[in-house]
């Protein structure tokens, strides 16, 4: 099995490092290069010899920083996926969504500043990218790596091996021991058992759509760019997303939307009118929710518990439009890693509403669509090539009851 590659660009030595030693840590992926800045990486692109499956990349950085090389990239034709790992995330939400722009995948901000010991914080999510973004990548390029579920399963495998280590130090009372891994039992797991679907017999027959909503997560900002821009602009139902995504982001992510698509796209506010042909992103750390209204039904935001590890949460979402809409909706599920957004579209199915999700090839991590058609929540599996034009048939075909 061949190790996931990564390539790290930051311009302060100790980030280099404490980046590398996250990465380098896991079984299955290897820092194979790094670099102090744009002009310096894509030296390292070019050699024949650094053959990345993914890039992580901070963004100010001197001689050509972040955005530049991303420019340079472009013109290039380099493909290969790039991770934000940066401070300035935290300073300017907008140069993120421009890296985004730009064909950057997905971004993370580290923690206190710009170089900082606390990056062990965002060690797992780091992780979590790495994998998804290098293991798509990677089998796309013919090589056999990791999935990234065996990433997940070695970080709690070590975290169940450090919980042990520290019971047995406190009865011995000495220092506990550094977790060992059973390397041969975690290689063993590198697939998913598929499933056959789950039959859910809906209460009643699917009725006229009234509201679309729509859970994404891991690969989701790229994704909701190339659904949006193609979807329909006589669309004429209000569409209500979830994309996981850390607060302070989300309105330049709905601005940044809002230019390419032909629907008026904004981040969401407490009490908004839904209205036809717009859409509404829900703000980072707030859960979205309908409240039935006569005259209109509206937003309510609210910061109740994370659920499934997630504000928002799309079964959040799913679990208010099952309850106000039942059968005049639409639940669309997309790429992303766990299962946020299943068990409330399969109560959204349930209820008679019309579904679809995403399927496994075009996914980055096939993770809340596989829980969902699992589930048997997913009327029907649709690659992101055909999203747009799937979202806006159905929501035509289903206009009037």
């Amino acid at each position: 099995m061949e190790e996931i590659s990564v390539l790290v660009c930051d311009d302060s030595a100790l980030m280099r490092n404490l980046i590398s030693h996250i990465i380098d840590g896991n079984e299955g992926m290897k820092v194979i290069a790094k670099a102090q800045n744009g002009q310096i990486a894509l030296d390292r692109l070019a050699d024949p010899e650094i053959k990345p499956d993914v890039m992580v990349l901070d963004i100010e950085m001197p001689v050509m920083n972040g955005i530049e090389f991303l420019k340079e990239r472009k013109a290039r034709k380099i493909n290969v996926p790039v991770i934000i790992l940066s401070s300035i995330a935290i300073k300017g939400a907008a140069v993120t969504m421009q890296a985004l722009e730009l064909g950057a995948v997905d971004f993370i901000t580290k923690p206190n500043g710009s170089v900082s010991a606390d990056i062990s914080e965002i060690a797992d999510r780091l992780i979590d990218m790495v994998a998804s973004y290098g293991y798509t990548y990677a089998r796309r390029q013919g090589k056999q790596t990791y999935i990234p579920e065996f990433f997940q399963r070695q970080r709690k495998l070590l975290q169940a091996e450090r919980s042990v280590a520290k019971i047995k130090a406190a009865n011995l009372d000495e220092p506990p021991q550094k977790p060992k891994l059973d390397l041969a039992q975690l290689r063993s797991f590198n697939s998913i058992e598929k499933k056959e679907p789950a039959v859910i017999t809906p209460l009643r027959e699917g009725g006229k759509i009234e509201l679309i909503g729509l859970g994404i997560s891991t690969g989701g900002p790229n994704a909701l760019r190339d659904v949006f821009k193609m979807i329909d602009p006589h669309l004429q139902q209000p569409i209500l997303v979830v994309q996981h995504m850390p607060k302070g982001f989300t309105k330049a992510f709905a601005e940044s939307l809002n230019k390419i698509c032909p629907l008026s796209v904004k981040e969401a506010e407490d009490g908004d009118k839904i209205e036809n042909g717009h859409i509404y992103i829900a703000p980072g750390d707030y859960h979205i929710v309908v409240e039935q209204r006569f005259g209109g039904n509206v937003i309510r935001l609210s910061q109740e518990a994370p659920r499934n590890g997630h504000r928002p949460s799309a079964d959040v979402m799913f679990e208010s439009m099952a309850k106000v809409y039942k059968n005049h909706a639409l639940g669309v599920i997309m790429t992303g890693m766990g299962r946020d957004g299943a068990v409330q579209l399969a109560e959204m199915r349930k209820q008679g509403a019309w579904t679809i999700g995403q399927d496994e090839e075009s996914s980055i991590v096939y993770g809340m669509p596989r829980a969902a058609w699992e589930m048997g929540a997913v009327q029907k599996q649709v690659p992101l090539t055909k999203m747009a034009d799937a979202i806006s048939s159905i929501a035509r075909e289903h206009l009037t009851s």
